[in-house]
């Protein structure tokens, strides 16, 4: 017999299924008023309860990476500096998803901040009707290609050697690997030497050879499936992207090497590119400028180490802009016995009219380690200590109590 109030109860059950599985998402609450709300709106339309979990970057790490996640919902409303922390958290995050900032903090500028890295924000106290449109118009743009989470692409992090011998690829390859492996960050590490260079022994990878590109080969033909494939995999959550051709300009390969890392950056949270002082020949002080979020410039403590630092630091002042988000840190790479070194610490503050950020004592032996494959961040000591402080610094993590630095400024 033909029943109607069965045919309607079956199509009410497929419809709320349906939309039982429309929005999938993440809270990471400080509050239990923020997780009581979020999860009874949630219930309340009908949708499926996100995960709730509390805001611990551990938490965080160990969360997004794994599920498929299309919007992260992160409560700051204990925060003293909502932009700070949401900045701090954004590396933690796959740039694919939708993130909802809710904080307390009632300010112009906070939503201005949180626009620029491409995150959305919900002032507190809201109402559960108000949170789910917030959530459904945020979910609509993500399925139109619309909206803030559009604009997110990777922090790019330029290692910037003075002069030649001052250990850049080493503290590339560290730094590459404390932000994936650490940090729990995906990221690019890029070679910039397209005609040799030593990145595949600094990352201990084995039957490494760069991508060969063909002469006549058009970055303008480029999409993200081609991208990816001159990628090296290292780990999970590391590549390398090292080309070279026998036929191509060194000009040629930078600018077809700028077009992967373009594509690229919208799938990862960093790249991190090593400029040595030899690849530096090929890059003006405009184009570092130009394609960098934060300059590591790296110097070793003698005096020729020292000028040649605060000159490329003064071009770089020159070159950025007034209204440039672009941070410098400047890292005293020790790639001698602290008895060689013909400047001081506090020599090198003085010349530099700025803080040194990190101090990388002297490595004994540090050849044969790189040659047996130990990465030194992974060692005990100073030096680990060191790049671990450096890969904080970079991610805008608190610089610890104790400090990393190994000289008094006496």
């Amino acid at each position: 017999m033909f029943d109607l109030v069965d045919i309607l109860k079956k199509g009410a059950d497929d419809t709320e299924a349906e939309q039982q599985q429309e929005i999938t998402s993440v809270l990471f609450f400080q509050t239990e008023q923020c997780r009581s709300l979020v999860k009874e709106a949630y219930r309340f339309e009908g949708l499926v309860t996100p995960v709730l979990l509390p805001n611990g970057d551990e938490q965080i790490k160990e969360h997004v990476r794994h599920e498929n996640i299309e919007i992260v919902i992160i409560e700051l409303n204990e925060s003293q500096n909502v932009t700070a922390d949401a900045e701090r958290i954004g590396h933690l995050l796959p740039n694919n998803a939708s993130v909802i900032v809710i904080g307390s903090e009632d300010a112009i500028s906070t939503i201005r901040n949180l626009k620029q890295m491409g995150f959305y924000y919900l002032f507190w106290p809201i109402t559960k009707h108000d949170l789910i449109e917030f959530v459904i118009s945020v979910h609509e743009n993500r399925h139109r290609n619309r909206g803030l989470g559009q604009k997110r692409k990777a922090k790019q992090v330029s290692i910037l050697g003075c002069k030649g011998g001052t250990g850049t690829t080493f503290i590339s390859a560290e730094i590459a690997y404390l932000l994936s492996e650490d940090k729990r960050s995906s990221c690019v590490l890029v070679d910039h030497d397209y005609q040799g260079g030593n990145v595949d022994i600094m990352m201990g990878m084995k039957q490494f050879e760069k991508r060969d590109l063909r002469p006549g080969s058009f970055a303008s033909t480029l999409d993200n499936t081609s991208a990816q494939s001159l990628l090296t995999k290292h780990t999970k959550m590391l590549s390398v992207l090292s080309l070279t051709s026998a036929g191509m300009e060194n000009r040629d390969i930078k600018e077809y090497t700028k077009a992967v890392i373009d594509q690229v950056a919208v799938d990862v949270n960093f790249i991190v590119d090593d400029i040595s002082s030899v690849v530096r020949q090929t890059f003006s002080q405009d184009e570092i400028v130009d394609i960098s979020d934060s300059v590591i410039l790296v110097f070793p403590p003698t005096v020729s180490g020292l000028r040649e630092a605060a000159r490329i630091k003064q071009q770089l002042m020159e070159v950025k802009s007034s209204d440039s988000q672009l941070r410098l840190l400047l890292v005293m790479n020790y790639t001698m016995p602290q008895s060689a070194a013909t400047v001081t610490f506090a020599e090198a503050e003085k010349y530099l009219h700025q803080k040194v950020d990190v101090v990388i004592p002297y490595i004994k032996k540090l050849d044969a380690m790189i040659l047996d494959t130990k990465r030194i961040s992974q060692q005990k000591g100073k030096a680990s200590k060191a790049l671990h402080s450096l890969a904080s610094l970079i991610v805008g993590e608190d610089e610890p109590k104790k400090g990393f630095r190994l000289f008094s400024r006496k």
